[in-house]
């Protein structure tokens, strides 16, 4: 069976999934419909509808758009139907019930930014960077029961950069996902039977062309949502951790600290603010003071954390444009007053 042959619907929202679709659209599959999130209010009134970068693309390319509220809605499972797909491609989007992922014949396949079982979970992209992790990828699985547990199709690997932070990642995993998201397709397509199969066939194929995942893993790590409390500093770890911690969460969400004015040896917070790091620099300096207490040497701004001094290179104070370090001292004339409080 040729891969212009295979009916597929495509289901995905950010940006991320973008790429694999225009990526599947510009290389002759056949996709036949676009599943993705419902409009989000924006606005400060919250009166203007946003449609999901997915929907922006699918529509400028002429392709039909379905945006459920709820997957098990009737009318949406009947629309779904009526595409007569046979495979189902899911990047970036959310858990779907087994009426929808077991409803083609080809099953459906997700393509997830982490090489599985690691990193099972919402923000696998940042979690591997904030562990500190030297190499991640993308898995491509056929959807099952539970989330992210499916039989592994394909893997590809992506090397970390100590120095790189979640915004490099993300955008080599958003390319190479959608490169896998094809060599997928292509895989399914060279398997399957050229005049015609019994069902029974077909699952076969799939079950040839995949594995379980490992249940030999010393250590599981999970990439859970992130929210705004997720992304407070705790000054009180190594230089390392944190580091590590701050470029895995930049530069969206951005990492935070609250920054306080001290009266001498007494931690009395007189004025606060909220300051927000966007990229730091590791030393070989030992620690001063307290974590969260300033240094300032030679017009470069340092902070303490439990073992070494972290050099501060981009942040962005409460109320003001992002900037670095250089820019913030010459506004900020008595930071050594102040400390960053875990």
């Amino acid at each position: 069976m040729k891969k212009e042959d295979i009916r597929i619907i495509f289901m995905g929202t950010p940006e991320f999934a973008v790429e694999s679709l225009k990526a599947l659209v510009e290389n002759g599959y056949q996709v036949v419909a676009v599943v993705t999130q419902p409009d989000k209010p924006v606005g400060r009134h919250q009166d203007k509808l946003q449609p999901s970068a997915v929907k922006q693309y699918a529509v400028a390319h002429g392709i039909p758009v379905l945006q459920p509220v709820k997957m098990k809605d009737a009318e949406f499972i009947d629309q779904l139907q009526a595409f007569k797909a046979d495979l189902q491609v899911v990047v970036a989007f959310r858990m779907l019930p087994e009426v929808v992922w077991a409803m083609p014949r080809l099953g459906t396949f997700n393509v997830h930014a982490a090489l599985l079982p690691q990193y099972r979970g919402a923000a696998p992209i940042n979690w591997a960077v904030i562990n500190g992790e030297t190499e991640t990828g993308v898995t491509t699985f056929f959807l099952d029961k539970d989330i992210d547990t499916g039989r592994i199709i394909l893997q590809k690997s992506f090397p970390i950069p100590d120095t790189a932070d979640v915004e490099y990642v993300y955008e080599g995993l958003m390319c190479l996902g959608a490169k896998t998201a094809m060599e997928t397709i292509d895989l399914i397509a060279s398997r399957l039977p050229k005049n015609g199969a019994e069902e029974t066939d077909f699952r076969k194929v799939l079950d040839d062309i995949s594995v379980p995942q490992s249940q030999n893993v010393a250590e599981l790590r999970s990439a859970p949502k992130i929210f705004k409390e997720t992304c407070e500093i705790n000054w009180n770890q190594p230089a390392k951790q944190i580091y590590d911690f701050i470029r895995g969460l930049s530069p969206y969400p951005g990492t935070w600290s609250n920054m306080s004015l001290m009266d001498n040896d007494a931690e009395k917070m007189d004025k606060t603010f909220i300051m927000k790091i966007f990229r730091t620099a590791k030393t070989t300096k030992p620690m001063t003071d307290r974590p969260g207490t300033f240094v300032i040497e030679k017009n470069r701004l340092y902070v303490n954390s439990a073992d070494h001094l972290l050099e501060i290179i981009e942040l962005q104070l409460s109320g003001k444009k992002r900037m670095d370090a250089r820019s913030f001292l010459n506004g900020f004339h008595d930071v050594e007053q102040y400390r960053l409080m875990s």
